[in-house]
């Protein structure tokens, strides 16, 4: 089976997605991780970016200055527009070959933000979305640096939360504590007929 597992920024996708390697030993696919392997040095998306913003968004090491650049993209829509027009192909030619080296296995689980708004539904079996109360998902993020303007901009980027619910197979709650997600998990993966370890 394979899983389609989504959320707006912050609602603990990655929590889930481990949940469901722990539980049931998961296949994860994180298109996050994808993204940013594509615009490492030598990765596909690297040189194209580059040529797009010169070279003041290089550091010194050779990698990406992803800060600067995000700065950049979130302030100019058309060149979010260039940038989204590199990666995502990248990214979508990883996903799917990923997809297809592992469709065999019991469980996979493919882990994208914009998987509705990029049409990926159409290479899962189910989808799952990750919630979590809007006081939770700025605490979270403030705990990893982010200012609530860059949380604003970035959330007004994706779906709405309430949306990506609406059309979803299923939703898991992470709002409460890590104990209570978990236990939803394995509920889910019990209804969807996946093996559950003890």
């Amino acid at each position: 089976m394979i899983l389609g597992l989504t959320g707006s920024l912050g609602s603990g996708k990655s929590t889930v997605a481990s949940l469901m390697e722990a539980l049931a030993g998961a296949r994860v696919i994180d298109a996050d991780a994808i993204t940013h392997a594509v615009q490492q040095p030598g990765g596909a998306a690297y040189g194209p970016i580059v040529e797009l913003f010169g070279p003041e968004v290089v550091r010194p090491d050779g990698s990406l200055d992803r800060a600067r650049i995000a700065s950049i993209v979130f302030s100019d829509p058309e060149q979010m527009r260039r940038l989204t027009g590199i990666v995502h192909p990248a990214v979508r030619r990883e996903e799917l070959r990923l997809l297809e080296a592992h469709r065999h296995e019991p469980l996979v689980v493919l882990m994208v933000p914009l998987l509705f708004e990029n049409g990926l539904e159409r290479y899962v079996d189910r989808t799952v979305v990750v919630t979590v109360s809007e006081a939770a998902r700025r605490e979270r993020l403030i705990a990893r640096g982010m200012t609530p303007d860059d949380i604003e901009r970035r959330l007004a980027a994706q779906m709405p939360e309430t949306e990506k619910a609406r059309r979803a197979d299923h939703v898991i709650d992470n709002s409460g504590t890590l104990e209570a997600t978990r236990a939803q998990v394995a509920a889910l993966l019990q209804t969807l007929g996946v093996r559950v370890a003890s």
